[in-house]
C-alpha cells in the first residue's frame, strides 16, 4: 500500500516569503500646514491644554453621574 506525500505544514515548502509593504498616508498640502499649526498651539499652550481637557473630561463624568442618579 502506497503512503500518502507529507504536505507541508511544518516547515517552509512551498510557503511565499512575506512581502514588506510601507504604505504612506496620502496627506495634503493645507492637512500638513493644519497639522504643523496644531503641533505648535500644543508646543506653546500644552500645559493648559491638558488642564482644560482634564477640567472637561471630569465635568462630563460628573454629569454623567448625576443624570444616572437622576433616572
Amino acid at each position: 500500500m502506497r503512503e500518502p506525500t507529507l504536505l507541508p505544514v511544518f516547515g517552509r515548502l512551498g510557503v511565499k516569503p512575506p512581502v514588506a509593504i510601507a504604505a504612506t498616508p496620502a496627506i495634503s498640502r493645507r492637512m500638513k500646514n493644519v497639522v504643523a499649526r496644531i503641533r505648535e498651539g500644543l508646543s506653546a499652550h500644552g500645559g493648559l491644554a491638558l488642564k482644560l481637557g482634564v477640567v472637561l473630561w471630569t465635568v462630563v463624568v460628573l454629569a454623567a453621574v448625576f443624570f444616572i442618579l437622576q433616572a
